[in-house]
């Protein structure tokens, strides 16, 4: 379940599920707070509430200790970029939905966690995405960093976070028609 593939569920829809360890409250924390989210996505502030405001401050270069440059795709996201939303639902720990960005180019991302034992069931919906191109850079992204987080959360080093996210984006581009 842990090394599965994004699959397309709607024309602009991904979802994801992972299996990480629990219990639920350390896995939301890992999605809520700002200082344990930099460890595998993102660091920002997040008002946990209908209609809070979302930060995520991107220094995708530094999640990993031994990362390469980005793709020249990427590049402009070698060092720190930024990206705003509001939260659409938060139902604590169960729960967390919000923009990812801002305007009616948004699309929304959806957290859901289910306790499974001392396990925790995640599944992430993303969805509003504009093109196919966005999908498998979506793919590609949430595959890597949720890669991470579950090195971090099993006490492992993860992988170089570029590295990896062009080899699933590159995947990604032979089973996303």
């Amino acid at each position: 379940m842990n090394n599965s593939y994004a699959a397309v569920i709607a024309p602009n829809t991904v979802r994801i599920e992972r299996t990480l360890p629990g219990p639920i409250e350390r896995v939301w924390a890992f999605l809520t707070e700002s200082e344990k989210r930099r460890q595998w996505l993102a660091a920002g502030e997040m008002e946990l509430k209908e209609g809070g405001a979302v930060e995520h401050v991107f220094r995708n270069s530094e999640l990993t200790g031994h990362d390469g440059n980005p793709p020249p795709k990427y590049a402009a996201h070698a060092g720190e970029s930024r990206m705003h939303g509001r939260i659409t639902a938060c139902e604590p720990p169960r729960l967390l939905a919000y923009e990812w960005g801002e305007g009616e180019d948004a699309s929304h991302v959806r957290f859901e966690l289910t306790p499974q034992g001392d396990a925790v069931h995640l599944v992430l919906v993303h969805s509003r995405l504009p093109d196919r191109e966005e999908m498998l850079s979506v793919a590609g992204g949430w595959h890597t960093h949720l890669g991470i987080l579950l090195d971090k959360l099993e006490g492992r080093e993860p992988e170089g976070f570029w590295p990896t996210h062009a080899r699933l984006e590159a995947e990604y581009e032979k089973l996303i028609p």
